[in-house]
């Protein structure tokens, strides 16, 4: 499974822990991407216990808000124009394997970011809770929030993400995303 890098983060350890609205607790502050990792890992009962169910996901990625720097300078037809495109729902699809499930990677993979942390960092009662921050190479900081709800057949998440410091893109932006397990993997090519 190939999430949106943006928000990989934050939404994996979601999906990884999502078991039922009485599933586990876990709370962490100023902690690793890889130290609340394995507190889910761990909360979730070891090895064997099913987080997610395996099979097609599908959902989409809607932005309610952006803003760029520069934005401010453009045209008003171009701004409008380019903001219409983003706001766009995208849609995401993937497979999630039985093995991924029981090796706890499938939503983990490529997310040993060490310039991240979570400064907080609360699942419980289908409910998360999280606000994580980045500082990368050259000064860019990227800070996220994200709050929703989860099951192992599915997930509702709102996100803030701004990013500024000696970035030359600084932005800020406000999603939304929704998933679901439609069932079955079919093994076709939009499976990422």
């Amino acid at each position: 499974m190939r999430p949106v890098p943006l928000t990989a983060a934050l939404i994996l350890p979601l999906a990884l822990a999502a078991c039922d609205k009485g599933g586990p607790t876990v709370s962490a502050t100023n902690a690793s991407t890889a130290e609340v990792q394995e507190k889910v890992a761990a909360a979730s009962g070891g090895g064997d216990a099913l987080m997610v169910e395996p099979g097609r996901w599908e959902g989409t990625m809607t932005m309610h808000d952006i803003q760029l720097a520069g934005m401010d300078k453009m045209p008003p037809a171009a701004r409008a124009q380019m903001i219409s495109q983003m706001g766009k729902a995208k849609t995401i699809i993937s497979c999630v394997t039985p093995e991924e499930v029981k090796a706890k990677n499938g939503f983990f993979k490529g997310l040993d970011d060490k310039s991240c942390k979570y400064d907080h960092f609360t699942l419980a009662g289908g409910k998360l809770d999280a606000a994580m921050s980045c500082a990368h190479d050259g000064g860019a900081k990227v800070s996220m929030t994200m709050n929703g709800s989860y099951s192992p057949q599915a997930y509702h998440m709102d996100i803030a993400s701004r990013t500024s410091g000696n970035s030359p893109m600084g932005m800020s932006m406000k999603m939304t995303m929704d998933a679901k397990r439609v069932g079955a993997c079919r093994g076709t090519p939009d499976e990422s």
